[in-house]
């Protein structure tokens, strides 16, 4: 039986079991499955993979994006680039290879959001392993970004340094944090939604709730609004096919 699945912590706010089984039934696999591995720790990490009978493949979720690497043989260019991983493949030689499907993901759902208006200015709210392979995919299209985090740090802006002349610059907004996630769902990034007009998009890669509060926020002022459902979909695709390459 290959062995598929995702490390992280926690894992309770997953889709990736439902998604993939479902996959395997959908296509008649019979002899993969998918499971959810909730490790508090990397220590050991490869010889945790090591002991995992027929381990064909892994996704990364938060906190290890970025940690995992050290523990990798290699890392393909475009996780080079981005300084994340989210896909391990076990190769056949029992070494193993780190890439990024989020860019992939990301980057196709924001092009079918945006259409064929591109803002030339981005914000980035949120400087972990998601918010990687998000700029990588601005920098790909020609989109300048800017980071916004919670302390303002060299080329980082803090959330307090916002003003409506910055919010009405940069008419695309990305929240690559996990504030509003089920169950917190009263949460946002605490921006000053009050300057944001029809002309903004803001993209949350938040999936669960659907509509998250920085979501409603935005439609409140007029703004066009998207989750991170279809790029969750896409990366997984990519996963799958880089595991099966």
């Amino acid at each position: 039986m290959k062995q598929f699945g995702l490390i992280g912590y926690p894992l309770s706010h997953s889709f990736s079991k439902k998604y993939f089984s479902e996959k395997f039934e959908r296509a008649s696999i019979t002899d993969a499955q998918y499971a959810l591995y909730e490790l508090k720790s990397l220590l050991d990490f490869k010889v945790w993979m090591n002991s995992v009978p027929n381990l064909k493949g892994l996704n990364v979720t938060i906190p290890y994006k970025q940690d995992v690497i050290p523990f990798l043989d290699r890392l393909n260019d475009k996780a080079k680039a981005i300084g994340a991983v989210n896909v391990i493949k076990k190769e056949s030689d029992g070494t193993y290879t780190g890439y990024n499907s989020d860019y992939y993901g990301f980057k196709l759902s924001l092009e079918d959001f945006l259409g064929n208006t591109l803002p030339k200015k981005a914000l980035v709210l949120g400087t972990g392993g998601a918010s990687k392979a998000v700029i990588v995919a601005l920098q790909d299209m020609g989109i300048t970004y800017q980071y916004v985090s919670r302390t303002a740090s060299g080329f980082t802006w803090g959330y307090e340094d916002l003003t409506k002349e910055l919010i009405a610059e940069h008419l695309l907004i990305i929240n690559t944090t996990p504030l509003g996630m089920s169950p917190n769902v009263d949460q946002c990034p605490p921006i000053p939604y009050g300057a944001i007009g029809q002309e903004h998009r803001l993209y949350d890669l938040v999936y669960n709730p659907s509509e998250t509060l920085f979501m409603k926020k935005g439609l409140e002022q007029g703004a066009s609004v998207k989750n991170g459902l279809d790029m969750l979909i896409l990366q997984a695709e990519k996963a799958w096919e880089i595991w099966n390459d």
